[in-house]
């Protein structure tokens, strides 16, 4: 059942070629899903060893069976805790990192794990199945607040509305299903936008990213992985929206930034270095072969930098 559901591995040929895999190297996959990248770095190893990071119990034991054979360590927790875990290994410098970000096609789905708007299920969409759930978030969380997530996490224009019609809604009942949610953000966006296009998706993006704090998680990942790389290793982060992509991108640009004097002092005293090199300026898109054979690639991004 599971096995129907992995979804293809975004920009594969594109990771392999960017992570520049030694056979004795030690690598992290920190979102390792149903290990379709994961595999394809371990069948590269010769010597070497694979640590791969998932919040999602059912893609650890899905990962851990098509990876057994192989050198591989799975840990059942966020990335953030990457410093923390690779120290509990023994471990202190790796040669490359991947980041492949956002929600699995297995969770979307799955109808029961409350991701997509298309199919009716309880309000959920924890990556982890524990904690703070979507019904939380719509049912508790204050109108400013909402409003807040909307605008900052989904980009939706129409934020004020959506909230307005949740509102109303939980004050009769509680909001307990995806398609009750659905029905809620149609009725209160402009019919124009409803004709266009599922006007669903901002706002179940932007709860799911609240839902699991995706934003704080990645730039404390981001973070850990680089310190954690060896001169000359590689991180490589794939992005699905623009919220992600732009924080990947000024990390990097941070990473790369040397010299913070002010343009008027005449030499440097501040003794600042880049730290990294990006390998892609531009971010890598799919191939016309690749958006024809994996929708989910549509709206893929991969930047990698190397650090110095």
């Amino acid at each position: 059942m599971m096995e129907k559901q992995i979804h293809i591995p975004v920009l594969l040929d594109e990771v392999i070629e960017g992570l520049e895999i030694k056979p004795d190297g030690i690598y992290v996959d920190c979102t390792m899903g149903f290990a379709g990248h994961s595999s394809e770095i371990a069948k590269r190893l010769d010597g070497g060893r694979l640590i791969g990071f998932d919040r999602d119990p059912d893609a650890c034991a899905a990962a851990k069976e098509k990876l057994a054979g192989f050198n591989c360590t799975i840990i059942n927790e966020r990335f953030s805790g990457f410093t923390e875990n690779l120290d509990k290994l023994g471990i202190d410098a790796v040669d490359g990192v991947l980041m492949d970000l956002g929600v699995s096609s297995y969770q979307l789905d799955t109808p029961e794990r409350g991701f997509s708007y298309h199919e009716d299920a309880p309000l959920d969409m924890r990556m982890s199945r524990s904690g703070l759930s979507a019904y939380d978030v719509v049912n508790d969380y204050p109108p400013e607040q909402l409003r807040r997530i909307l605008y900052d996490y989904g980009e939706e224009k129409y934020a004020q509305g959506i909230v307005y019609g949740i509102e109303r809604a939980r004050a009769e009942k509680p909001i307990t299903t995806t398609l009750e949610l659905a029905e809620i953000i149609k009725r209160n966006v402009p019919l124009k936008v409803r004709r266009e296009k599922n006007p669903c998706k901002k706002t179940f993006q932007a709860i799911r990213i609240e839902v699991n704090a995706e934003l704080d998680e990645l730039g404390k990942g981001l973070d850990a992985a680089f310190d954690a790389l060896k001169s000359g290793g590689r991180l490589a982060v794939i992005t699905f929206h623009s919220i992600e992509d732009r924080a990947v991108k000024n990390k990097f640009k941070e990473y790369c930034t040397g010299c913070t004097c002010p343009p008027s002092f005449p030499v440097c005293v501040c003794g600042k270095t880049p730290r990294g090199m990006l390998v892609n300026k531009k971010p890598i898109t799919a191939t016309e072969a690749e958006l024809e054979r994996n929708k989910r690639s549509h709206s893929a991004k991969l930047r990698i930098i190397e650090k110095l």
